[in-house]
């Protein structure tokens, strides 16, 4: 009985022994390889490469290539921001010193839900901003409103010298039309107080009394009547 335990006792420690020899035993390998991406395996500059087990990592440089020690067996995980999270296993019987491969990611798409930014604090400062919004041609209406007013043209209109073709086209209408016209040459004005009728017309109005009723009256002259002068003055007023 002794025997049989000896026996069984120094076949564990062999194998125990054997185990741990062979856990000594165990080479680091060099992992290399590159990280691709998208539908064009594009390379991924700054990829991260971890090893949860072990808890250290690496960066891929600015064509994707990554050196990192493993040991066989290893589980490796690599992240990129926009692509799905990807574990590769390194095989546990390696007998090489390095061990290559392509790592391709997959594009993560997301769709986010709509985020409507507005630059008021609540609901209620919205609203009074909208009523009190004006509209992008409003300046102009106005604009136009005070441009077209008749007041304004005859102003503008009296106070714009004329131009050479309207200072010719006056000259012609005197000529024609004017005092100085040749139809005009010949005849003489008759002067209103030597009008007969002119006069019936005062002894009329007296003997109605209709200066003493409107003698105090102020009568405007007509739009037609006024002169350049008037709307100078006016405007400088």
């Amino acid at each position: 009985m002794k025997n049989l335990l000896l026996t069984l006792l120094l076949v564990l420690t062999a194998g125990l022994a054997g185990h741990l020899r062979a856990q000594g035993q165990q080479k680091v390998i060099i992992f290399t390889g590159r990280v691709l991406g998208g539908k064009q395996a594009e390379p991924l500059p700054g990829a991260y490469i971890f090893i949860p087990k072990a808890g250290k990592g690496t960066l891929s440089d600015n064509s994707g290539y990554f050196a990192l020690p493993i040991f066989p067996g290893d589980s490796i995980l690599f992240k990129y921001l926009g692509y799905k999270d990807q574990y590769y296993i390194v095989p546990r019987r390696l007998m090489e010193e390095s061990y290559s491969a392509i790592v391709l990611l997959k594009e993560d798409v997301r769709t986010l839900a709509e985020v409507k930014v507005y630059p008021y604090a609540t609901l209620e400062e919205f609203k009074r901003a909208v009523v009190d919004l004006k509209l992008p041609d409003e300046e102009a209406r106005e604009n136009l409103a005070r441009n077209t007013d008749s007041e304004y043209l005859a102003r503008l209109a009296a106070a714009t010298p004329m131009s050479a073709g309207s200072n010719y086209r006056n000259f012609m209408n005197q000529q024609l039309f004017g005092r100085e016209s040749a139809q005009n040459r010949s005849s003489v004005t008759m002067s209103p107080f030597l009008n007969p009728f002119a006069f019936l017309s005062l002894f009329r109005d007296v003997k109605s009394g209709r200066f003493k009723k409107g003698f105090n009256q102020t009568y405007e002259a007509p739009r037609e009547n006024v002169t350049r002068q008037d709307l100078l003055n006016q405007s400088k007023n």
